[in-house]
């Protein structure tokens, strides 16, 4: 039970400037110039220092669809707190998982505990994976850097995608709708509760405007091709501080 619920929580909270692109490919720092201003303009996305925001919808194990609803907050890419709540079986399930710079701990029900170095690591790629398609600029930050730029299809529209390494080397990439410029689909792996790795596809729509700086509201992943979170976002603030406590260790 322990181990399905681990894996649960990383699941859930897991649903980011360098060298420029080659003559022969889209400009790479134009296509983030377009994101940036298709989102709200990097004056807007730049106050965006601490956000968080609430959704609901699904996650799929074993071909069941189970109900989940979640709130987070991160206050840059080193502090984070994610809360869900579900029903797997007729049973409600609980989660926290907080990451404070260099520490974090996840806490099931009553049950709570530190994680590891590794574990720890994984969480800082989560969520630099979740906020780089919010704002985009990350990709321009320390740490970051961008190896090409090429064009694709996402669904049947033009995209450019974009090739990054995170700050802890590892590579991802997002694509951008060619007309819009706005984020549309990211493909990355991520490691499960118990240090599997998985190819996670993130797809991203109906974007709406949350004064000022557009989010897509529709999030939906597949792990290694399978279907796996589906998302519904229902807010989306930027926040100027939160309480002291926001991201201790959960009691």
């Amino acid at each position: 039970m322990k181990r399905f619920l681990g894996a649960l929580v990383v699941a859930i909270l897991a649903s980011g400037f360098g060298q420029v692109a080659g003559a022969d490919e889209p400009d790479a720092k134009a296509v983030l110039d377009k994101a940036i201003k298709a989102l709200g303009g990097e004056e807007k996305l730049a106050k965006a220092k601490i956000v968080s925001w609430k959704g609901k919808g699904t996650i799929t194990f074993n071909d069941t669809e189970n109900p989940i609803s979640l709130q987070a907050t991160a206050s840059g890419l080193n502090q984070y707190r994610s809360e869900f709540e579900g029903e797997f079986n007729g049973n409600t399930v609980k989660g926290v998982t907080v990451l404070n710079k260099d520490k974090g701990w996840r806490k099931f029900g009553d049950n709570a505990m530190d994680m590891d170095a590794d574990a720890i690591a994984n969480e800082k790629r989560t969520v630099y994976l979740a906020l780089v398609p919010a704002t985009i600029l990350p990709l321009k930050g320390e740490g970051f850097k961008i190896v090409s730029a090429t064009e694709e299809k996402v669904g049947d529209k033009p995209a450019v995608a974009i090739k990054a390494t995170g700050p802890d080397g590892k590579e991802f990439t997002v694509s951008f709708d060619k007309e819009s410029g706005l984020p549309v689909k990211m493909v990355a792996k991520v490691a499960g509760f118990m240090g599997d790795e998985f190819t996670q596809e993130t797809t991203y729509e109906a974007f709406k405007d949350f004064n000022g700086i557009k989010k897509a509201t529709k999030v939906s992943s597949k792990r290694d091709g399978a279907k796996f979170i589906d998302q519904e976002i229902s807010d989306f603030k930027v926040l100027d501080k939160v309480d002291d406590d926001t991201f201790a260790e959960p009691k």
